[in-house]
C-alpha cells in the first residue's frame, strides 16, 4: 500500500516561515471533527524551523530544518495513548483524536522529538496532521509544501520499498534514527545542518602587494592519518565539510610552489582558519 512521506531539502530551505504560517493558517481557530480540535493562537509550533550557524565571519553556512510531527511508524505516542486515543492510519498518518485524547498528557512526554503539543485550554495533546483532512478530499499536498516556494518541502506518497529506494538513492536521513521510531518526515542534505567544518582562505606576499593562491594543495590528516584533500579556488579558499562535530584535533597542511604550511584547527563545532599566509 501507498504512504504518505514528507522530503525536506536543507539546502533549500530560506527560513521564510510560510510553511508555519500556512499551518497556523489552517488550524488556528478551525476545528476539524476526527482530524484535530483549534490550534492555539499562541504557544504551538507545529511546524517550527530550527537554525544552525556554522563558521566564523566570510566563511558562514547557516542551514535550517522544519521539524513537525515525524508520523513515525513504531511511534512513542501511540504506545503511550490509553484507549486508541492516537492511532496509526494505514497510509502512513498518525491521528490524535481530539475527543478521546482529553486529559492524557502522557502522549506530549512520550514524543522524543517534542512535536506534540500541550493545549492547555482544550486540555488536549495535538500534532501536526499531515494535513490529512485535506488529502483525504484530493489534495495532491499538504498546505506546508504548496505554499514552500523553494520545493524545500514535498510530500509523496509511495510504497515502501520505493521508499527506501529514494531514501538511499538520494541520500535522505531521518532525525534521530538511533530511537528506531521509523519516522516518515526525511531529509536531503542534513549534513549542512548536522556536521561541522574546517575552512580557509591562502594568500602570499608578492612584493608587498597581497594575493590569494590559487590551486594550493590542502591536506586534511587527523592523529597522523590522511583524511581530506581539497585545492583552493581563485580566492584562495579551501573547506572541508562534514566532519562530526566534536571530533578534536586535526592539522591542515597547506602545499604551495613556494613551499608548504601546516595550522592546527581543534573541530568543537565549524572552524574558519581565516587568511592562512604561505
Amino acid at each position: 500500500m501507498q504512504k504518505w512521506n514528507m522530503i525536506i531539502d536543507v539546502a533549500e530551505c530560506t527560513n521564510c516561515n510560510l510553511c508555519t504560517l500556512a499551518i497556523m493558517d489552517e488550524y488556528v481557530d478551525n476545528e476539524f471533527p476526527g482530524y484535530s480540535a483549534p490550534m492555539p493562537k499562541h504557544g504551538h509550533r507545529w511546524i517550527d524551523i530550527l537554525q544552525n550557524e556554522r563558521g566564523q565571519g566570510t566563511q558562514l553556512d547557516i542551514a535550517y530544518v522544519p521539524t513537525m510531527c515525524n508520523h513515525c511508524d513504531d511511534a512513542p505516542c501511540v504506545k503511550a495513548a490509553w484507549n486508541d486515543a492516537v492511532t496509526k492510519r494505514p497510509d502512513g498518518i498518525v491521528i490524535i483524536d481530539p475527543v478521546k485524547a482529553k486529559g492524557q498528557k502522557q502522549i506530549v512526554d512520550a514524543c522524543p522529538y517534542g512535536h506534540v503539543w500541550w493545549n492547555e485550554e482544550l486540555m488536549i495533546p495535538q500534532a501536526w496532521t499531515f494535513d490529512a483532512h485535506l488529502l483525504d478530499i484530493g489534495w495532491p499536498q499538504p498546505r506546508g509544501g504548496q505554499v514552500c516556494p523553494t520545493g524545500a518541502m514535498r510530500a509523496v506518497k509511495v510504497e515502501d520499498a520505493e521508499m527506501q529506494a529514494m531514501a538511499k538513492a538520494q541520500e535522505l536521513e531521518q532525525l534521530k534514527p538511533e530511537l528506531g521510531t521509523k519516522p516518515r518526515v526525511w531529509y536531503r542534505n542534513l549534513w549542512r545542518y548536522s556536521t561541522a567544518f574546517i575552512a580557509g582562505s591562502v594568500s602570499k606576499d608578492v612584493d608587498g602587494v597581497i594575493d590569494c593562491v590559487e590551486g594550493a594543495q590542502v591536506r586534511l590528516f587527523k592523529a597522523g592519518s590522511l583524511v581530506a584533500t581539497a585545492t583552493t579556488d581563485n580566492y584562495g579558499d579551501f573547506k572541508f565539510d562534514r566532519l562530526p562535530p566534536d571530533s578534536g584535533d586535526y592539522v591542515v597542511s597547506i602545499s604551495t610552489e613556494s613551499g608548504m604550511k601546516r595550522v592546527e584547527a581543534n573541530v568543537t563545532q565549524s572552524v574558519s582558519l581565516g587568511e592562512i599566509r604561505v
